[in-house]
């Protein structure tokens, strides 16, 4: 994918990436179990039974390891969400697709996986890169698809382009947050098709 996408925090120590593999897996285990606020790195430590030291070797904090399972977890949601967009021929229901998509791939996660998702209210409330870069990823897919829309006459072109994508991405942006989806959690069997339609129409020629 040529759009921005979130990108793994820089690491330090030996580049051993089988071992960094493994302290991120039984990482993502521990917190799935326990909860990420609620851990610690000698928790992980003790856990994984490398030492506390070994371990910082590779991740210089608790938030170097969550940034990196923060990462994978997003990594996946853009995935399914590009997914969804190439499924579809025209423009305006590549929009349809995408909005349904970011809907259902943020609610598999605060359903699924409840003790993982506090790792991504923590990156999205403290800003953590890998947050930010997500965001930016939805943005620029947004974009492409405007102007995709607009060079098939399917969408107005008055209107300057990046004030549109902005403004659509406020449109899904309690959706793309994990800390207002789960206010929105209520809406959200509607939402994508309301929505959708509601900028389809105001994005018509």
């Amino acid at each position: 994918m040529n759009n921005a996408t979130s990108s793994p925090p820089a690491t330090r120590g030996p580049a051993d990436h089988d071992v960094r593999a493994q302290i991120v897996v039984a990482a993502t285990e521990h917190f799935s179990q326990y909860g990420y606020e609620k851990t610690t790195v000698s928790d992980l430590a003790k856990a994984i039974g490398f030492s506390k030291a070994y371990i910082y070797k590779f991740f210089e904090s608790k938030q170097a390891i969550g940034e990196m399972i923060c990462s994978n977890c997003l990594r996946e949601i853009q995935v399914d969400i590009r997914a969804a967009v190439d499924a579809a021929e025209s423009p305006p229901e590549k929009l349809r697709r995408m909005f349904k998509a970011i809907v259902d791939s943020g609610l598999r996660l605060f359903f699924q996986d409840r003790k993982l998702y506090e790792i991504a209210i923590s990156a999205a409330s403290e800003r953590w890169p890998s947050a930010i870069a997500h965001e930016e990823c939805i943005r620029q897919m947004l974009l492409e698809l405007l102007k995709q829309g607009r060079e098939s006459g399917d969408f107005e072109r008055k209107t300057p382009i990046d004030e549109t994508a902005a403004a659509i991405y406020l449109v899904v942006y309690p959706y793309v947050n994990p800390l207002i989806l789960r206010l929105s959690s209520d809406h959200t069997e509607r939402a994508p098709t309301q929505l959708s339609g509601l900028v389809l129409r105001s994005l018509s020629p």
